[in-house]
């Protein structure tokens, strides 16, 4: 007579125990890491920053940023660059008003934030190539000063 066929508590444990002592060897095996792809981030947005100074501001603040976009624009085509120049010049003077300036003309917080962002921008626009007809334009910058100053101050 056989252990199986005595023990109805031997039946019952069997198939547990041999379920078990199969899969001991699986659990042993070493683990073999699964390659890491790499996420991909979004390219920044088309950006300059504006950074405004002023001499004569509270002590926590001596200066003002803020990043006007071009990534709706072609700078390959004059208009364009026309359109950034008067983005970066409005950037600079609302900056400016904010930090308390009312000066205008050369050495003014204005006067220079805007030649600062237009020397770098110069960068840009050497390399600018033709969008190309693939290019689809993004929604249009959204300024941070008044939609008036776009006709208040051309």
């Amino acid at each position: 007579m056989s252990f199986l066929n005595s023990s109805p508590t031997a039946r019952r444990l069997f198939p547990s125990a041999a379920a078990l002592t199969l899969a001991m060897p699986a659990l042993a095996q070493t683990v073999v890491a699964q390659p890491v792809v790499p996420v991909v981030a979004a390219p920044a947005p088309e950006q300059i920053v504006i950074v405004g100074h002023y001499g004569r501001v509270p002590d926590n603040a001596d200066s003002a940023s803020t990043a006007v976009g071009y990534g709706d624009l072609d700078l390959s085509v004059p208009a364009d660059r026309d359109i950034l120049r008067h983005r970066i010049s409005l950037t600079a003077r609302y900056l400016c008003d904010k930090l308390g300036e009312s000066d205008i003309g050369p050495g003014s917080c204005r006067d220079a934030a805007t030649r600062d962002a237009l020397q770098r921008v110069g960068t840009i626009w050497e390399h600018a190539a033709p969008r190309g007809t693939a290019w689809v334009r993004p929604p249009a910058w959204v300024p941070p000063y008044p939609v008036a100053w776009v006709n208040q101050y051309p």
